[in-house]
């Protein structure tokens, strides 16, 4: 009797899951626990370099920029991410910080969407 109970329960554990459909655990995304937009923000001292290419990164946006970038994947969700299209970025201008700032680190190559770190 008591095994019967146990099988009704864990059953009835399954429909319940099923009905509400159950997800699992959410796995962190590019930035980690932090979403693009998030972390986007960080990157404010980096608006006019974003939009202008003459224009001089500033110290604190190097520093970001570094930071972020040491997760590629990251920092190129962060130049796509909706936040800094409704700020004006422009990614194409961008991905070209990390070379503005001189990063030796920075990721050559590395992939972003339809646009390629220089």
């Amino acid at each position: 009797m008591a095994l019967q109970k146990k099988y009704v329960g864990f059953l009835v554990l399954l429909v319940v899951l099923g009905i509400t459909g159950f997800k699992g655990v959410d796995a962190a995304g590019e930035c980690g626990n932090a979403s693009p937009d998030t972390e986007a923000w960080k990157l404010a001292p980096c608006a006019a370099a974003a939009q202008n290419e003459k224009a001089a990164p500033s110290k604190s946006c190097c520093l970001q920029v570094k930071k972020i970038g040491q997760n590629p994947d990251c920092l190129c969700a962060v130049m796509l991410s909706n936040t800094a299209k409704s700020s004006g970025i422009k990614p194409e201008v961008a991905v070209t910080i990390p070379k503005r700032c001189n990063l030796a680190d920075r990721p050559v190559g590395y992939k972003c969407g339809a646009y390629t770190l220089p």
